[in-house]
């Protein structure tokens, strides 16, 4: 059987693998949760369908980087897979209904044969979107605290996910897909919709801001091991950088939103803030992936494999990733507000 454990650090690359297929999900499909999320604050029912119609080429093929990431912590790493799961039973079943509403919500919108039935699936949109974001950050702020472990097991309680700073990391993921879903409608669509998109992606940025300033205070006291990363000799060129960075894509945001003339860079602006505070994350968090139990290395499955999935991943993520690319191209413009079906 294939072993390339000799030649190149697998558990690293699996790893880095995962990281990205979670970082894209995140990404991809946070712009259209964020507009699930603002959905029922729309002017008007055109701009509703303006809004669904900006998202629907994309929103199914996006999920594609959650599947890839589960299904990689599940090969790559089954001990993180045993602890992990477990302790989100809850939470990402949740989340997974969340899913279910918004997806039936897509196919049934404009299928609908009276305003009360339409009605129906716009909440279903709404409310599945709501409900998978906050779910999302619910199960990072558990991964990122830590969860409780024996030996090499789950020995938390069912309802141990539902603390303080899990729900803070919830609503902070729900106001940062709103502030993208709000771009990404600054460059899908025009006249109404999209001057209604430019004053609330000036009114979320605040809460995005204020939400990145708690949970990066919060980090370093979760642990003493990220205290210790964030402030040892080597670091502070991190700590200084990051910051920066993002308190310059802030600024440059606002001045973008209030410039008509800017319809892309809002939106890449968006992606630059949350790319920044997941680059604070990973810095954070490096090596464990059962924080702090677990590292990258001591949660991986046997060398050889990981070889074999890895020969897999090889093939068909390029394919995905060229698929992806040419869905964005083909959809490129404007929504309109006329059904795609």
């Amino acid at each position: 059987m294939l072993d390339f454990s000799p030649w190149i650090n697998l558990p690293l690359i699996w790893g880095g693998l995962i990281a990205t297929a979670v970082f894209l999900y995140v990404v991809l499909d946070g712009f259209g949760l964020g507009c699930g999320i603002l959905f029922p604050f729309a002017p008007s029912n055109e701009c509703r369908s303006r809004m669904m119609n900006s998202v629907t080429p994309f929103w199914d093929a996006n999920e594609t980087w959650l599947v890839l990431g589960g299904a990689g912590l599940f090969v790559a790493f089954p001990a993180a897979y045993t602890i992990l799961f477990p302790a989100l039973y809850i939470p990402l079943i949740i989340m997974l209904l969340g899913l279910v509403f918004r997806g039936v919500a897509f196919e049934f919108r404009f299928k609908a044969s009276s305003p009360r039935q339409q009605k129906i699936w716009d909440v279903s949109f709404h409310a599945g979107s709501l409900t998978a974001a906050f779910m999302q950050g619910v199960a990072l702020g558990n991964f990122v605290q830590g969860v409780e472990v024996v030996g090499r097991n789950y020995a938390g309680g069912p309802l141990d996910w539902a603390n303080g700073f899990a729900m803070l990391c919830g609503i902070s993921v729900v106001f940062g897909y709103a502030l993208l879903g709000a771009t990404w409608l600054i460059l899908k669509t025009e006249g109404q919709t999209q001057d209604w998109a430019r004053a609330v992606a000036r009114y979320v940025m605040f809460y995005v801001a204020l939400a990145m300033v708690i949970v990066s205070i919060s980090m370093p006291f979760v642990d003493n091991r990220v205290l210790e990363i964030w402030f040892s000799d080597t670091s502070p060129y991190v700590i200084f950088a990051i910051p920066a960075l993002t308190t310059v894509a802030f600024i440059k945001l606002w001045l973008d939103l209030n410039d008509s003339r800017k319809e892309a860079r809002p939106f890449i602006l968006s992606i630059t803030l949350f790319t920044l505070g997941y680059s604070g994350l990973a810095i954070s968090l490096y090596p464990w992936i059962v924080p702090f139990h677990f590292t990258i290395w001591d949660a991986a499955a046997h060398p050889a494999s990981q070889s074999l999935s890895l020969v897999g991943t090889a093939i068909f993520l390029p394919i995905i990733l060229m698929y992806t690319g040419y869905c964005y191209y083909v959809f490129r413009g404007k929504a309109t507000h006329e059904s795609l079906y």
